[in-house]
């Protein structure tokens, strides 16, 4: 099977609009308001940006590599950290699964009471079941999923897009006023700004989709088409929805507002109708979204196990071009952490940053192997792929220099973003992910052992796996007593 721009574009617009779009509102007022929202979205649209350049240059530089995060760590940095990269994209797109489920069954939860805020029993048995017939649609094969998945992307920003110009119909200039500078209790523009940080990379995580599905591209230039079209339109809607809320609602009660907040601000607006509009929305947007990634968590395992970086097993191909033991694995993975974030205190809140902290060592590495080739000047010579065609020699070299030049720039830009949310997002979060990378090391050395390779290939992976395994030691120990908290 083969995908064109339009059909990459929609993974991409697709993987990246789900569940975060409609917390926005909520999740933006609880921390900051006008100002701080414009700064964040700025910082976070131009960082983000980048990164959809950094896939696109390497798509080009590099059109050999599949699988996009993972093939870039394990060509840039060996192969242990291609495997933590691997394993942490797919361990971030399934535990961003488990936050589209929580807010599905949110959502039902204001007319089936029984649901709660999605942190009920009868909750997690429903999101149980939603898991396992999502499950069941995909392993019947890519092509389809693929088709329902542009289908569904459509659907779902229709009723994003009514509520951006219903927001702004209604919008009241002295609320908006009010809101500049956020709620009662905000402190300083900085401290919101930060505050807002990892709430703008679970919006965005799905930059990276197209590259992802590298290998279906019916041309490699589509994919870097993809990835940087899909960025800029979800950045458009994202920060729309954002910025007009506060044109509607004080910025405190928006934050007080039960997920999804984007119902309770249209709800006053135009009624109890809005709210059912943006339930069905989002239902419709996070089951899009859902089906995406748990295409993207199961191509990134299987070419992973096909490069002998996880066992072989994973690599198993259907013969409806599906993965089937790399998708029945991300299923189950899901399934667990439903079962622990059950026992969150903010099921939502927990899984949102979660999937944040696992996705940002994957996206570094991506950065950093963009900025590495540039430095080395590897791939930017004139038969180079992505370089000009052979012209005059002076034209030639002069491009190549230009091209470099360019990516090293977005390469450094990008490596500085993603480092900043590493410090944005705390050590708590990092060393609790840990927690899930650590032991998932057996993995990389059954498949070592089944592929006849050294365990460890050097000095450096011991200094690697001593990081990781002390990380999750003291994680464990921080919250036995305590002082780490989910």
């Amino acid at each position: 099977m083969h995908l064109g721009t339009g059909s990459l574009t929609a993974v991409v617009v697709g993987s990246m609009v789900g569940a975060g779009v409609f917390s926005l509102p909520g999740q933006f007022a609880a921390n900051t308001g006008v100002v701080g929202a414009l700064i964040a979205w700025t910082i976070a649209g131009t960082g983000m940006l980048m990164l959809a350049f950094t896939f696109q240059a390497l798509v080009n530089r590099k059109p050999h590599l599949d699988a996009g995060v993972y093939s870039y760590a394990k060509t840039g940095f060996g192969d242990l950290l291609g495997f933590f990269s691997a394993f942490g994209y797919w361990a971030s797109a399934c535990v961003g699964n488990v936050t589209y489920w929580v807010l599905i069954m949110s959502t039902l939860g204001a007319w089936i009471p029984a649901l709660g805020d999605g942190d009920t029993v009868i909750a997690m048995l429903g999101a149980t079941a939603g898991l396992w017939v999502t499950f069941l649609l995909v392993r019947r094969g890519v092509r389809e999923a693929a088709a329902v998945n542009r289908i569904v992307t459509v659907a779902k920003l229709v009723p994003i897009v009514v509520f951006i110009v219903i927001a702004l119909t209604v919008l009241d200039p002295e609320m908006f006023a009010a809101n500049l500078f956020g709620g009662v209790d905000a402190g300083p523009l900085f401290d919101q700004v930060r505050g807002t940080m990892l709430v703008t990379v679970f919006a965005f995580l799905g930059v990276e989709g197209a590259s992802v599905y590298s290998r279906h591209a019916r041309r490699r230039a589509d994919v870097g088409r993809a990835t940087v079209l899909g960025f800029l339109s979800v950045l458009a809607v994202f920060a729309s929805v954002t910025i007009v809320s506060y044109g509607v609602l004080p910025a405190d009660e928006i934050a007080a507002l039960r997920e999804p907040s984007m119902a309770g601000v249209l709800e006053a607006a135009v009624g109890e109708w809005g709210a059912v509009l943006v339930s069905i929305a989002l239902i419709v947007a996070v089951l899009g979204a859902y089906l995406a990634w748990t295409l993207m968590a199961a191509e990134v395992v299987f070419t992973a196990a096909r490069d002998g970086d996880f066992p072989r097993v994973f690599a198993t191909m259907s013969s409806r071009d599906v993965p089937t033991v790399a998708l029945l694995g991300s299923t189950i993975f899901a399934q667990l952490v439903l079962v622990v974030a059950f026992f969150s205190e903010d099921v939502f809140g927990f899984a949102l940053d979660l999937t944040s902290a696992l996705a940002l060592v994957p996206l570094l590495f991506a950065a950093g192997y963009l900025l590495k080739i540039a430095i080395r000047r590897d791939g930017y010579g004139p038969d180079a792929a992505g370089s000009p065609g052979v012209g005059a020699s002076g034209s030639t070299d002069a491009a190549a220099r230009r091209s470099r030049t360019r990516e090293l720039v977005i390469g450094a830009l990008a490596t500085g973003y993603v480092i900043f949310l590493l410090l944005g997002a705390g050590l708590e979060l990092l060393l609790i992910s840990l927690i899930v990378q650590a032991p998932a090391t057996l993995l990389y050395f059954l498949a070592r052992r089944e592929n006849g390779r050294l365990l460890i290939a050097s000095r450096w992976d011991v200094v690697v796996l001593a990081v990781a395994f002390t990380g999750a030691v003291v994680a464990v120990v921080g919250l036995s007593a305590g002082w780490l908290g989910i």
